[in-house]
């Protein structure tokens, strides 16, 4: 990567960064809702099947590999606990993301860097519009509001998926299982687990589109800008997960004393 390149993915990131401290600091409302409206559809409606899928199997296979551990333990009550903790905080807000990265935000790369190779870019300046204003920020929002609403639903798939193999293999009551799922601290874990979200959401859907807006003109760069974007997304995503988790939860009182 070239460092004018560079300097202009800074400077692309560091204008969306200024018009959001603009807009709510409620200096400057100009944004096309309806854009926004067609892009929260995309991001969350459009992409519930493959989330709900995902955690249900994943949940599964979780169920599979602990449940028995703790039948051994003679610790089942802890089941939904741990179960409710480790989808709550750490495997909905990151699996879900990685959904969202391979289906959306690569789309998002792709149409922008389609964009420049067709010089699409180029009418939107001779016309006067700001293509940042008009092409980023709605999708920036709607991923800030999709993918939120994206993990409750993957977590309440988890937790009914979990209840499901628990009470068919395991002959564990569903009604047990809720029991110790809703721990006192779990109200707590998911709002943030949805400021997790929030976080991610923000940072990978502004690298999508600035990876797409400043992709090299030429076909061929679509696809090498797609691509590179996913890689950076992945990793901003797990590196973030760690630094939130260690925040958010490291000074947290044990959840299993209130179980």
């Amino acid at each position: 990567m070239n460092t004018d390149k560079v300097y202009k993915k800074l400077f692309i990131s560091a204008k969306i960064l200024v018009f959001f401290i603009y807009y709510f600091s409620g200096l400057d409302t100009s944004i096309n809702f309806s854009d926004v409206l067609y892009y929260t559809t995309i991001v969350s409606l459009k992409s519930l099947f493959i989330t709900i899928i995902t955690s249900f199997f994943i949940s599964l296979v979780f169920s599979l590999q602990i449940v028995k551990e703790f039948l051994y333990l003679d610790a089942i009550k802890l089941v939904g606990t741990v179960f409710a903790v480790s989808f709550v905080r750490e495997l909905s807000p990151v699996l879900t993301s990685v959904v969202i990265i391979g289906k959306v935000c690569s789309s998002f790369t792709s149409e922008l860097a389609t964009m420049v190779a067709t010089e699409q870019l180029d009418a939107l300046f001779i016309l006067g519009i700001d293509p940042i204003r008009y092409l980023l920020f709605p999708r920036i929002i709607a991923m800030v509001l999709g993918l939120p609403m994206l993990n409750l639903i993957s977590i309440l798939t988890s937790f009914l998926s979990g209840s499901f193999i628990c009470f068919i293999l395991y002959d564990i009551h569903p009604n047990f299982f809720f029991d110790s799922v809703f721990y006192d601290n779990l109200i707590l874990d998911l709002s943030k687990s949805l400021l997790k979200t929030i976080i991610f959401a923000f940072c990978i859907s502004i690298i999508s589109c600035v990876w797409g807006i400043t992709s090299l003109v030429g076909s061929k760069f679509v696809g090498v800008s797609t691509t590179s974007s996913v890689v950076i997304c992945l990793i901003t995503v797990f590196i973030l997960n760690f630094i939130l988790s260690y925040v958010l939860f490291d000074n947290q009182l044990s959840s299993f004393q209130f179980s």
